[in-house]
């Protein structure tokens, strides 16, 4: 996401309340030292202490008294009926975040985060919210099975349209696009 850095701090503060959620899962990708071009991941702490981090995604049990569950169930109740707020919302595994590094999109790497943070989860259903624009991310998640919900939704504190979206669970198998071809570097 590249936040501008005065936003780190609400970020990170957020991020922590979100992994004291009920059921709360996360998954990274490291690249180990030396396996590829890295020109825009930071040097991490992987398995190895040499890694990269290349992306990452984590989700939760969505229930009541969190401020975005709250805030979509009343917005799906007003567009589409209490009865579709339930049906989407009240056994849902929300998908907070999803984030791979630029270099790394287009490789499965999204789609590979996304089927093992989904895999085996108990609730009826995903949700998420991601820009109400045609990106990767969105493309990404109409293959796993995703719907909007809701389009155009606007979050306070940001002028920016998001798509509301969900799935039933289990996701839908996707088949990977094949890798990207590199051109060599005389043509």
């Amino acid at each position: 996401m590249n936040p501008p850095g005065y936003q780190l701090p609400g970020r990170h503060s957020i991020m922590e309340r979100h992994a004291g959620y009920a059921a709360f899962r996360a998954i990274a990708v490291i690249q180990p030292a030396g396996n590829g071009s890295t020109e825009d991941a930071p040097a991490g702490n992987g398995p190895a202490g040499n890694g990269a981090l290349v992306g990452f995604a984590y989700g939760f049990h969505g229930e009541g008294g969190q401020w975005w569950h709250d805030l979509v169930c009343n917005a799906v109740a007003i567009a589409r009926g209490r009865q579709a707020s339930d049906d989407w919302l009240a056994d849902s595994f929300e998908i907070a975040e999803v984030h791979v590094l630029p270099s790394h999109q287009g490789r499965g790497t999204g789609l590979a985060m996304m089927q093992r943070l989904a895999a085996g989860r108990p609730e009826q259903t995903a949700v998420l919210s991601t820009m109400d624009a045609e990106t990767r991310a969105r493309r990404l998640y109409r293959g796993l099975g995703f719907t909007d919900l809701l389009a155009g939704f606007v979050f306070s504190g940001t002028d920016v349209p998001y798509a509301i979206m969900g799935a039933p669970l289990p996701l839908r198998e996707a088949t990977p696009r094949p890798p990207r071809l590199e051109r060599p570097s005389r043509w």
